[in-house]
């Protein structure tokens, strides 16, 4: 008799996948906003690889570029030299972040985990080295994530990714997050209240704290977890203006909303304020290397007396990362795709992107598409009226992200924007490359796989 356990182990990829229910095409060639697989099908990728390409696949001067430094110094590690792309690299990465940054400095990573946990040594040296040795709790948002590692687990609030991993973290306190389409407080004019009571939540646990508080990290457009929410008039200034008061180290995880991807070099210039640390990656190379970088204003780095940071990766800054993410910068700025991005500006695609999606409305099951920019969400719903998620287990978004992949749309789903377990949505997040035309097709094929959903 044959051993079913081993016919399933002889086909089994030897890929730790993400998950072993299902299968995944295979993926050989990308070029602008298409990515074909083996059997020669292709793929609009609607949501940008996760939020991470927004130059668009298959760009030539990219892989030029990193072809170009591999010939001439493909690695060298940092505690014996730095490099001629690291230093030009990050003055103009300094440049691109605007004046609250000049004077300041990059450390270089290979991703938004490793950049978050550096944002966090960071702050705590930083207070350390100023006289503020009892500080060292990193303040966070509930319904926000920061990243994988258990360190950048510890200031997230996705339930779905943090559970299993509670016992091995250590936790400070996490507050409420703005969110309108739910929101615990009174919304009747236009949010504005809700930000400042929020942020209220904030100073209690600042105070809470009692001086040990040394910064606080917040997603300034919320990403997967929440998909895209858009925070009230007035709230990010007020935070922004508590940490400030309280001495605690104000830290933009820009990982997802950095790097033009919102209609601004970084989306805390939508609302004018000046963090002391932005954390970037995904965009930063637009998904053509791992990179990602801690950009600290001049006073965190003045305030490093030791004259070093007790921290560091094998291959941060590595050489062949980093002129990739230089040609992606030259990229945007040549091809005014921050400007492609801005949903504010006429004739943008992020405008026409906003226009086609506010169509999904008229769909029984759609409660709210909301974004700015090229970061945008669709929140299904069981019922418009009373805004009731759908089960968890009957997994719509899903459903949704399933019925797309056969129409060749490639789109984001997630799950617990309500509770962290209840509530779907999806992250759509396209190339600022695609056209009209593409956007046209990518709505029709969604409006097509939601109707198909509950199916």
């Amino acid at each position: 008799m044959s051993d079913p356990s081993a016919a399933q182990n002889s086909v089994r990829s030897s890929v730790l996948r993400r998950s072993f229910r299902k299968t995944f095409p295979s993926a050989v060639r990308g070029e602008a906003v298409y990515v074909w697989d083996t059997e020669g099908k292709r793929y609009l990728d609607f949501s940008g690889s996760a939020a991470v390409n927004l130059i668009g696949h298959g760009v030539p001067e990219i892989t030029a570029a990193m072809t170009e430094q591999a010939v001439q110094l493909e690695f060298v590690h940092t505690s014996h030299f730095t490099t001629p792309v690291a230093e030009g690299y990050a003055r103009e990465l300094l440049d691109f972040a605007g004046e609250n940054f000049r004077g300041g400095a990059v450390y270089f990573t290979c991703g938004g985990s490793e950049s978050v946990e550096t944002a966090l040594k960071l702050a705590r040296q930083y207070q350390v080295e100023i006289g503020q040795t009892k500080r060292y709790q990193i303040l966070s948002r509930s319904q926000s994530y920061h990243g994988s590692t258990l360190g950048a687990l510890a200031v997230s609030g996705n339930k779905r990714r943090r559970e299993i991993y509670l016992p091995m973290v250590r936790e400070f306190a996490h507050i409420g997050i703005p969110y309108c389409y739910r929101c615990n407080y009174d919304c009747t004019d236009g949010c504005r209240n809700c930000g400042q009571e929020y942020a209220a939540e904030l100073e209690r646990a600042i105070e809470s704290a009692n001086g040990e508080a040394a910064g606080f990290i917040f997603e300034p457009v919320s990403g997967a977890t929440l998909g895209a929410v858009v925070p009230p008039p007035g709230y990010l200034q007020k935070v922004a203006e508590v940490c400030r008061r309280h001495g605690v180290l104000l830290i933009a995880d820009e990982v997802m909303t950095g790097m033009g991807r919102t209609g601004r070099n970084f989306a805390v210039e939508h609302w004018d304020i000046a963090p002391d640390i932005v954390i970037a990656a995904k965009g930063l190379s637009s998904g053509y290397a791992p990179l990602g970088a801690v950009i600290a204003t001049k006073k965190i780095i003045d305030g490093l007396a030791s004259g070093s940071f007790l921290h560091g990766f094998t291959y941060n800054a590595h050489p062949i990362s980093l002129a990739t993410g230089r040609a992606v910068l030259h990229r945007l700025q040549q091809q005014k795709l921050v400007q492609a991005a801005d949903s504010g500006r006429e004739r943008t695609a992020a405008a026409k992107l906003q226009r086609a999606l506010s169509t999904l409305f008229d769909l029984e099951t759609v409660g709210e598409v909301r974004g700015i920019g090229l970061l945008r969400g669709v929140e299904f719903v069981s019922d418009k009226h009373s805004k009731r998620p759908f089960a968890p287990e009957l997994n719509f978004a899903g459903r949704v992200t399933t019925a797309a992949l056969q129409r060749g749309l490639l789109v984001y789903p997630i799950q617990g924007c309500v509770d962290g377990v209840s509530g779907d949505h999806l992250l759509i997040a396209p190339p600022a490359v695609i056209t009209e035309d593409q956007i046209d097709w990518a709505v029709d094929q969604l409006k097509n796989s939601i109707e198909e959903a509950p199916e």
